[in-house]
């Protein structure tokens, strides 16, 4: 007994040395995505954009993909995720902002929800108190031990944008990642030719460009290790979406359905609306959101909920298959 607890002391020890660690390396995680990101950016358009066909077309295509990459990473880094204790944020009016479809709705309804309640049935988020650090925590709220508050609809923490994603930033997470897979794919399949002549494979007598050739070398395969990458993450982090669940809630409703199975019961997700409404509420798209459009264009949206109501499935006020006393706080995961 008393060297297991001594091991989960030293796990314990370890774990917030980890914490410290992640939240003072941070600002530096971001600097080098920033060189990263910019470096890559330069090699594109210095060695592969001249020899690209139709310019008129492919140019402004290409502009807009970079302008997408560099302003959601800027807002994910710069956008607060959403504390509880924050005064809850307002639309913008100057031109970063998207204006809704129908600009004559009314101010957000039942307790902070922006969606019409004529398509989307709304349930006030029932709210404990946090053990860690007091405050008061709606549904999906849970406390980051780096930041060491609680962060409405938390998904996790990533030191490569030196903060959380939660409910205000997380859109602007998942755009930046399918951003930069599509810019990365875009550099790894259009400049092959680029890099055998880099390779000297083509015997080309010189290097026209002004990027030096290991430069080139390194970002291409730096780029084609990112696409898969990243990737892979972007896929996982859609499918979170389009099952109406953020990371932590993934592992943690994989617990509930365990404990349901085990009972002869079935796990259902009250938040998941089905994937295609699921995406639509994520991205606050369509009707009663903003335009499609705003999936091309770099704009700053609200999300369709102060994170103090949430939409449910109808007939479901809370999840089926967990019973009080099953649900997992943060001191069960290792994600709080």
């Amino acid at each position: 007994m008393i060297c297991s607890r001594t091991v989960f002391r030293c796990f314990k020890s370890l774990e917030r040395l980890a914490d410290r660690l992640t939240g003072a390396a941070g600002p530096y995680f971001v600097g080098l995505a920033v060189i990263l990101i910019a470096t890559g950016t330069i090699c594109f358009f210095d060695v592969i954009m001249p020899s690209l066909s139709f310019p008129l077309l492919t140019g402004p295509i290409c502009l807009l993909i970079a302008l997408n990459l560099f302003m959601h990473y800027y807002y994910v880094c710069t956008v607060p995720p959403g504390f509880v204790e924050d005064t809850p944020l307002e639309p913008g009016s100057n031109f970063l902002w998207a204006k809704k479809v129908d600009p004559g709705m009314p101010r957000p309804l039942n307790g902070g929800v922006r969606w019409s309640t004529t398509e989307i049935r709304i349930t006030k988020a029932a709210v404990t108190t946090c053990r860690k650090c007091g405050q008061s925590k709606p549904e999906r709220t849970h406390h980051c031990r780096i930041c060491n508050r609680c962060v409405l609809k938390f998904d996790h923490h990533c030191p490569w944008i030196n903060q959380c994603v939660g409910l205000h930033n997380e859109r602007h997470f998942v755009m930046f990642m399918a951003y930069l897979v599509l810019s990365t794919f875009c550099l790894s399949i259009l400049g092959y030719p680029q890099l055998l002549d880099a390779l000297g494979v083509t015997f080309q007598s010189t290097w026209p460009h002004h990027v030096p050739m290991l430069i080139y070398i390194l970002m291409y395969i730096l780029s084609a290790v990112l696409c898969l990458a990243v990737g892979i993450m972007l896929s996982y982090h859609l499918w979170t979406v389009a099952s109406g669940e953020t990371s932590v809630e993934s592992q943690d409703h994989d617990v509930y359905r365990d404990v349901a199975k085990s009972r002869g019961d079935t796990f259902v997700n009250s938040y998941d609306l089905g994937k295609l409404k699921n995406l639509q509420m994520f991205f606050n798209i369509g009707k009663n959101g903003y335009p499609l459009y705003t999936l091309v264009l770099p704009l700053r949206i609200m999300p369709y909920t102060d994170g103090r109501a949430w939409a449910r499935r109808e007939g479901y006020e809370r999840h089926h298959g967990v019973r009080q006393g099953d649900e997992l706080t943060d001191d069960d995961d290792d994600t709080s």
